[in-house]
């Protein structure tokens, strides 16, 4: 159960030619592959591309169709082997997974795939999320494709763009018999637009037709003395190819301005905040029509050294806007340009930072200070206070007086629980060396629960314990999703452990999707799917590799037997790794399945019953430690209804869902009994309504009673 549904969007995927595509960028991609007679496509989950997968598992009868084969993949590495289909088969392939680190786990198949070249069309479309929307490390893919010969597409974020990549992509990987990179940014996977649609295509070339017919090249397999002659091959065949075909294609776009002796070199992916930057100066309008030149690479690598040269020549200066570290693009430019003698200055991080995110003001920025220097006539009159210090002004005056909170769980998380038991644990046994994961999980790092030592990897909480392994003292902690898990995990952390005899503690937290990256389904859901094999539990999984020492919690909401079991596993005289499996279904996805049951019941007249959660003011001694050994967002404080108490008293907002964290919280720290929780019922029977009337009539004339006798007390 993906976070959204596009069962209704991928209608728009049998639009035919002449149509006019009205849509979100992931669905164009998706219409572009058809069109392209693709005959397989493979991927896994991550953002900002996770929304690609799900358009193709809710497009999965389209694809039948079609006659296309579409996996989702166990990680990145299982995804890009895929596409060894395409290296003795004219079969068009197309693979989809997070850059940049999604092909450090495929590096191995990648650098493979390049090294033998291929022969059908292959296509590798990355989420490259870099920048401030990112939430992964700060890297480029660039460096990955220039390491391995890939060829890296950045097209402009607008539908016809994207749309034309993805067909050239094929193209190009076909003319040079090299693998092609897509990178798509945050921005670009979302854009809105429209295209003229063209009929979907029908493989040529199908995988059967390649199982009914195997080929085999002794000559594509990377051995010696293969692999020498492929590095040959890529310098003396493939780029020549490559190169001759984007510049006959024009894949990279001039547009022409008015100012001649200037001008700027922008990756495609970030045209639109350029423009928007070179609109707020007056220097463009908002239909791309520009004064300063500008070069736009959509193909950032290979470079083509001739069109390089006919740009600078002539100018004084040229601006390259190259977002992100190192400056690969100036470095090849730089090189072009003192080999064909040609003498223009080359600005691009003299002006610009050295690494972070180009938004439009700190491109704007920049482009002051380029025109600064050799054309200030273009520069606009000076504002009497730049938008981006009025907005400064407005954070520091409201900042004061503004309690940051930092990222957490979600409502009714059946993680948050976890990481209670753990502070509870260690209340009692001690501080341990806890190595956490990628995954929801990783906000435990953060206040209000502070755990965790280190993140190394999706799957690898256990592998970022192993040197903490050997026996005695404390045990180490670690951490992994069942995403993680099935990502790696299994091998890399669990695998491991069992073969090192370690002795650690990894607890496996199985909330039965792939949460982190969407809410997909993985291979130990319990959901039944028709197109995926489910319900293969953990238990039996690290078991069959060799753990002895597991324990299953089907219901993480019970703090007190986490606390117990964790306790036991820190203290068990048992030797090799122990694993917990905490069982509980992710609340944003059981909410999401619920919902609408709910609804249909209550719209039906049919009696339904919703859980809510309150706090007992009278009872609440405003400690907050509910709070901090919860964090649950429904959770705040108000102020004191007691005009004698000052303290503010705990209060659970109406997003609670009825999980009974709090409660359960309360009781195992042996916290103040003032929770209590309250049945909502909707459409209740005869027999509930005249209780209640009675319940009301009760508490009615006891109310006036008390009130009679406060009266009588102040009248003395």
């Amino acid at each position: 159960m993906a976070e959204r549904s596009f069962k209704k969007e991928v209608e728009l995927l049998r639009l035919g030619a002449g149509q006019e595509f009205k849509g979100e960028g992931i669905l164009a991609v998706t219409k572009a592959l058809l069109q392209s007679g693709v005959s397989y496509v493979a991927g896994y989950q991550g953002a900002p591309i996770s929304h690609l997968v799900d358009v193709l598992s809710d497009a999965a009868d389209i694809l039948d169709e079609l006659g296309i084969r579409f996996e989702m993949s166990a990680n990145e590495a299982t995804a890009a082997a895929t596409l060894a289909a395409s290296v003795n088969y004219p079969l068009r392939g197309a693979v989809t997974f997070k850059g940049a680190v999604g092909t450090n786990v495929a590096s191995d198949a990648l650098a493979n795939l390049s090294s033998s070249g291929v022969t059908g069309g292959a296509l590798i479309i990355l989420g490259e999320d870099y920048g401030e929307g990112s939430s992964i490390m700060q890297e480029r893919s660039h460096a990955f494709a220039m390491k391995s010969q890939i060829w890296l597409l950045d097209p402009r974020p607008n539908l016809p763009s994207i749309v034309r990549a993805v067909e050239t992509g094929f193209r190009l990987s076909e003319a040079s018999n090299t693998p092609v990179m897509l990178a798509l940014r945050i921005r670009a996977c979302h854009v809105y637009g429209t295209f003229t649609a063209q009929d979907n295509v029908r493989p040529a070339f199908t995988t059967q037709d390649a199982r009914n017919s195997p080929r085999r090249d002794t000559d594509r397999i990377v051995l010696p003395p293969a692999s020498y002659l492929h590095e040959r091959e890529k310098v003396e065949q493939r780029w020549p190819a490559a190169v001759k075909f984007i510049e006959e294609r024009r894949l990279n776009e001039v547009f022409a301005g008015d100012v001649d002796d200037i001008g700027i070199v922008v990756q495609g992916g970030i045209y639109n905040t350029l423009m928007r930057a070179l609109q707020t100066m007056g220097l463009a309008d908002a239909f791309g029509e520009t004064r300063i030149p500008l070069y736009v690479l959509n193909v950032t690598y290979p470079l083509v050294d001739s069109e390089i040269v006919e740009f600078y020549k002539g100018k004084r200066a040229v601006l390259l806007v190259e977002e992100g570290q190192p400056e690969f693009i100036e470095h090849s430019i730089n090189t072009i340009l003192r080999r064909a003698a040609v003498q223009t200055r080359c600005e691009g991080k003299s002006m610009l930072p050295l690494a972070g995110e180009y938004t439009g003001a700190v491109i704007k920025a920049g482009l002051v200070r380029f025109l600064r220097t050799y054309r200030p006539d273009l520069l606009p009159p000076q504002e009497p206070t730049p938008a981006s210090a009025r907005i400064e002004a407005a954070i520091s005056s409201v900042a004061p007086h503004v309690q940051g909170r930092p990222p957490s769980f979600c409502t009714g998380c059946p993680e948050r629980p976890i990481f209670a038991a753990i502070k509870l644990a260690e209340r009692e046994l001690g501080q341990h060396h806890i190595s956490c994961d990628i995954g929801c999980h990783l906000f435990s790092t953060l206040p209000p629960f502070e755990v965790g030592n280190t993140v190394v990897g999706y799957g690898l909480g256990g592998a970022g314990a192993s040197a903490m392994g050997a026996a005695g003292g404390k045990r180490a902690i670690s951490i992994l999703g069942d995403g993680g898990f099935w990502h790696n995990g299994l091998v890399s952390s669990v695998g491991n452990a069992v073969f090192n005899k370690n002795d650690g503690v990894q607890i496996i937290i199985d909330n039965g999707y792939s949460a982190a990256t969407g809410g997909q389904d993985i291979m130990s859901s319990e959901a039944d799917n028709r197109w995926r094999a489910t319900k293969n539990t953990i238990e039996r999984a690290v078991r069959g590799v060799g753990v002895r020492w597991t324990r299953t919690i089907s219901n993480t909401y019970n703090v007190a037997r986490m606390r117990d079991t964790l306790r036991e596993a820190l203290l068990t005289v048992t030797n090799g790794p122990k694993v917990i499996i905490a069982r509980s279904e992710c609340m944003l996805n059981r909410q999401r399945r619920e919902r609408p049951l709910l609804q249909q019941r209550m719209k039906a007249g049919l009696r339904t019953v919703q859980e809510k959660f309150g706090v007992d003011h009278d009872t609440c001694t405003g400690d907050h430690s509910c709070i901090r050994l919860s964090g649950c967002p429904s959770l705040t404080i108000a102020p004191n209804p007691d005009q004698l108490r000052r303290e503010p008293v705990t209060k659970v907002l109406q997003s609670c869902v009825g999980c009974g964290l709090c409660g359960e919280v309360a009781h195992a720290a042996v916290l103040c009994p003032s929770f209590y929780r309250a049945s909502i019922v909707t459409n209740p029977s005869r027999w509930e309504r005249a209780r209640a009337a009675v319940r009301t009539a009760v508490i009615s004339a006891l109310q006036k009673r008390l009130a009679k006798t406060n009266m009588a007390g102040v009248r003395v």
